[in-house]
């Protein structure tokens, strides 16, 4: 499937002069995972308490920007300057895992939108990351597959958080947004098992 993720590849050429910088200024992948972790942190705390103010998502789909180029640098950075770690696996994991969540929950504060429904979609997000995680376990992969991963989500999010900030989002829509997200993590999550399953068998 389709996934913003294949663009990767081209994103890093882009940012390898900034991992040059950024390794020459001794910062480390993982200080960089943490700073990705700490920001969504921040922009979410800012944006809920000032939801009321529609024009105050646009601060969204530029930290979504900002959040996936430093995801792109500190991977970059550990491959490329030998700075794998253990440590840094679970900091990436764990870090997205609750960058995902506090960005999405903003949502539950638009009286319009149906709490329930982020709810779910913030659990589906989990869920899909938890099973590209699995495929290690089986001898694949960490599998990235899409249509709604990490990256795909932050363009989907980043977009309806512009609709919302320029009000030509009705906020009414959202909740169907979120119902047909709803279906395409959970066809991400099939896939990311097939697909597992299948690098297994070859």
């Amino acid at each position: 499937m389709l996934s913003i993720y294949q663009l990767k590849p081209k994103f890093q050429a882009r940012l390898r002069p900034y991992v040059d910088r950024l390794y020459k200024a001794n910062i480390t992948a993982n200080q960089v995972t943490l700073v990705a972790c700490l920001g969504s942190i921040m922009i979410a705390f800012i944006v809920g308490i000032l939801a009321s103010y529609q024009w105050i998502f646009f601060l969204i789909p530029i930290w979504m920007f900002i959040r996936m180029a430093l995801n792109a640098i500190d991977g970059m950075l550990a491959r490329e300057y030998q700075q794998k770690s253990n440590l840094g696996a679970y900091l990436n994991e764990i870090c997205d895992v609750i960058s995902d969540s506090v960005l999405l929950l903003i949502f539950t504060q638009l009286q319009e939108v149906n709490i329930n429904l982020v709810i779910c979609v913030v659990l589906l997000s989990i869920l899909t990351e938890y099973s590209g995680i699995l495929g290690v376990m089986i001898g694949a992969s960490r599998r990235y597959d899409g249509p709604m991963g990490k990256s795909d989500r932050a363009f989907v999010f980043g977009v309806i958080s512009l609709g919302i900030a320029t009000y030509l989002l009705p906020l009414m829509w959202i909740n169907t947004l979120l119902w047909i997200i709803s279906f395409l993590l959970i066809y991400t999550v099939i896939n990311r098992v097939r697909k597992g399953m299948q690098e297994t068998q070859k």
